[in-house]
This record gives C-alpha cells, structure tokens and sequence, in this order.
C-alpha cells in the first residue's frame, strides 16, 4: 500500500474534528460493497488495477448506460481512481432509467455523500431499502452520512440497527469508533475501534482508524504499530510522523476523559 494513501486516509476529517476544525470530508468504511473486477470475481487492488477496470466498463457504459450493473461497476472504477463527481454522475443518470433499483440506489447514495451532497445522499439512501426489510449496509452508510452531518446521536441508531443484522461487522464497528472519535470520545472510540479490528476480515482502513485514534491520544509508537500490520516500518513510521505533525499543527494530542457535548463540524464519505 503506497505511503500517500496510508497517509491520506491517517489525514482524515476524523483527525479535523476531534481537534475542532471544519471538516471538509471524512473516510468512512463499507462503502464499496460492489465489486469490479475485470473478466473475474477479484477485485482490482492496485490504482494500475482500478484504471484499466475503468478502462473496461467505460465502453460497455456508454453503449447501454440504462445498465444498472456495468453503471456501478464503472462508477466504483470511478471512484477508486478519485473521479468521483465523474460517479456520481454516472450512477444518477443510471438511477433514473432505474428509479427502483435498490442495490444502484444505494451506491448512488454514497457516491453523493462522497461528493458532499449530504442531505441528498440521505434521501436516496432511504430509498435504498425499507423499513420492513433493512438492509445493513445501507444503514451503516445512513449512519455516516448522519454523522458528517453533525447528527452522532441518530448515527449511532444506525450503526446498532446495522449490527443487529450484522453483529460484530468491522465496518460498521469502525465507523461507530469515528463517530465516538468526532465527537471527542476517544476512550470509546478507541475500544470500538479495537473490537472493529479483532474481527476476522477487518480491513486495512479499520486498522488506520484505530491507528488514528491512537495518535490523537499521543501514543505514536503504539499508532506506529498498529499501521505496520498494513506497511513496511519505514513507510508506517513515516506516515505515523505525519500524523504526529498534523496533530502538534492543528493543537496537539487530546486528553481522554469526558466526550465532547458539542456539535462539530461538517465531516467523512
């Protein structure tokens, strides 16, 4: 894993928050729930991977972009490569030839949330599943839209419904740890986000997180170990110092204790 991505996702709206600035965005997990890989059921896994997937469905989109299935194939091409306005695009102009399909609802909801178009993502994300018949996934994106849109309390309803369906589901565990995180918790996120990454299949980005948390708190060397379940030492003690750096700029470590009462800023997609 490259040492600028690691450190982009370290480098989250998570880390503005908990130290009180405005948030422009916030990483989330359990966003990805399509696959897209190319003429197999791997998905891609390196940039190299995500372009040429891209590269495959761009023409297969543009022949029939009523196709719901190569929509959401292309756009989480789109997204992995960071073209994400470019996927949102692409998913609402498939969700209108599809007004009913709930799986291209859903993805057309987080690329929304991605985009910052919050509000509107959590519309579409309602329309993505009902009441009557939950879908976990897509409370757990309802739940971090909420949460970037300074509402912790209605998140974390998501996040437990979600969990009822799926218990102990290391995305939804991670995002509940950044929502305890954002609202300067970090006692709690930090356990949250402990049991998040003990669960089998937890990845990398759970790790981050927890690594995130850590470092808020002023335990790089502990951060620095978690990250090198995920990096080489040389490149997790490098992103660690970044963190570090970020941290000290942006008014140093938090002190655990009692969590924060206050709203913060805009955040997470």
């Amino acid at each position: 894993m490259p040492l600028p991505r690691i450190t982009g996702l370290l480098a989250t709206a998570a880390l503005a928050a908990v130290l009180a600035l405005p948030m422009a965005g916030c990483k989330t997990t359990g966003g990805d729930d399509v696959t897209g890989s190319i003429g197999s059921q791997r998905e891609p896994r390196t940039d190299a991977e995500w372009r040429r997937a891209a590269d495959y469905w761009e023409p297969r989109y543009e022949a029939n972009t009523a196709d719901a299935e190569v929509a959401m194939r292309y756009a989480q091409a789109l997204r992995a490569t960071g073209r994400k306005t470019q996927a949102a695009a692409v998913l609402e102009q498939a969700s209108i030839k599809n007004p009913h399909n709930r799986a291209l609802l859903g993805e057309f909801g987080r690329a929304l949330a991605d985009v910052g178009k919050l509000q509107q993502a959590l519309e579409v994300l309602g329309r993505a599943h009902t009441p009557d018949q939950p879908d976990w996934r897509i409370l757990n994106a309802q739940g971090a839209v909420l949460d970037q849109l300074g509402r912790p309390q209605e998140a974390r309803r998501h996040y437990a419904s979600a969990l009822k369906i799926k218990p102990n589901d290391p995305s939804v565990l991670s995002n509940l740890g950044l929502s305890y995180a954002l609202t300067k918790d970090l006692r709690r996120a930090e356990s949250t986000l402990r049991q998040a990454a003990a669960q089998p299949g937890a990845e990398p980005k759970v790790r981050q997180n927890l690594a995130l948390v850590v470092a808020l708190q002023g335990r790089f060397d502990e951060a620095e170990q978690v990250v090198r379940a995920d990096l080489p030492p040389a490149e997790a003690a490098a992103a660690v110092d970044e963190l570090k750096q970020m941290i000290e700029q942006r008014g140093g470590v938090q002190r655990t204790g009692q969590p924060s009462s206050g709203r913060r800023g805009k955040s997470r997609g």
